[in-house]
């Protein structure tokens, strides 16, 4: 016999008041005042209740998923529930230079032929003149303190 999933997180299901109350006796928190959030799990397996606005349910919300009616309507676009509990820094990744441009090098095959070519000419062109478009000299800003003589 397979076991009951209370929680499906890969397509959460909005739970009653009732049934958050007993999960919150379960784990020996107090249900009065409603609590607008409870976590649950961390790591990848976090999920978290958020009380809806009528207090009449909770949305399951997960980092890819969240059962509130405006994730339903809006798919692909992350809800104000996932929003708040799981932020977009976490999920977006940040890459560097170099990692940029070797993507780019290994994509320019499926780029068309004319694209290719551009990206080819300006490559040998900053190769064989560098510091022709901009002088690599250090910028030194100066404040004049003294006034200059003025010459006769």
């Amino acid at each position: 016999m397979a076991a009951k999933t209370i929680i499906d997180i890969q397509k959460p299901q909005t739970q009653t008041v009732e049934a958050v109350k007993a999960l919150l006796a379960w784990r020996g928190r107090a249900a009065d005042p409603l609590p607008q959030f409870v976590e649950l799990g961390s790591g990848e397996s976090r999920v978290v209740l958020v009380l809806s606005n009528k207090r009449d349910s909770y949305y399951t919300v997960t980092g890819s998923e969240c059962s509130c009616p405006a994730h339903n309507w809006h798919p692909g676009q992350r809800c104000k529930h996932q929003r708040a509990h799981f932020p977009e820094t976490a999920t977006i990744q940040k890459q560097s230079i170099e990692e940029t441009l070797r993507e780019a090098d290994k994509n320019l095959s499926r780029m068309p032929y004319q694209y290719q070519r551009m990206v080819k000419a300006s490559r040998e062109a900053a190769a064989e003149d560098s510091d022709s478009i901009m002088p690599r000299t250090p910028f030194k800003p100066f404040i004049e303190d003294t006034p200059i003589a003025k010459e006769a």
